[in-house]
């Protein structure tokens, strides 16, 4: 049984490896920059059309749910590769449902995005087109 007690260094040293994860992850996975990449865009649209508080919730939650399952999908393809590099059924189908999460966060955070931004997007094409007129 672990110790109870909080002790810095051990706290210190898991940050250090979650740190490092996260370093390791964007090296190493294409789609995760990619990702880090859209989510940029997201936020510089969110500032740029000043959204709303609850829009910003909604933005955040999306971005870090893509992330999160990105990152959690890399794992699983990583530790299914270290358990066989044979052609097995299990591990085709923990790396297919893992990449296919990936794909439903993906898939609601485009409906979100243009949920939120689409009349944002529209109210600045108007705004440019009755300039011009």
């Amino acid at each position: 049984m672990k110790n109870k007690s909080f002790k810095s260094e051990s706290f210190f040293k898991s940050q250090g490896y979650a740190r490092n994860g996260i370093k390791l992850i964007f090296k190493n996975e294409r789609n995760f920059k990619i990702e880090l990449v859209m989510a940029v865009v997201a936020i510089l649209s969110g500032v740029f059309f000043q959204i709303g508080h609850f829009e910003w919730i909604a933005i955040s939650l999306v971005i870090s749910m893509v992330l999160i399952s990105e990152s959690i999908n890399s794992a699983i393809e990583a530790l299914c590769d270290t358990v066989s590099q044979d052609f097995k059924i299990n591990v085709k189908y923990a790396k297919d449902v893992s990449a296919g999460a990936v794909l439903v966060s993906v898939a609601v955070s485009v409906v979100t995005g243009l949920i939120i931004f689409l009349p944002y997007i529209i109210d600045f094409i108007k705004n440019i087109f009755l300039k011009m007129v």
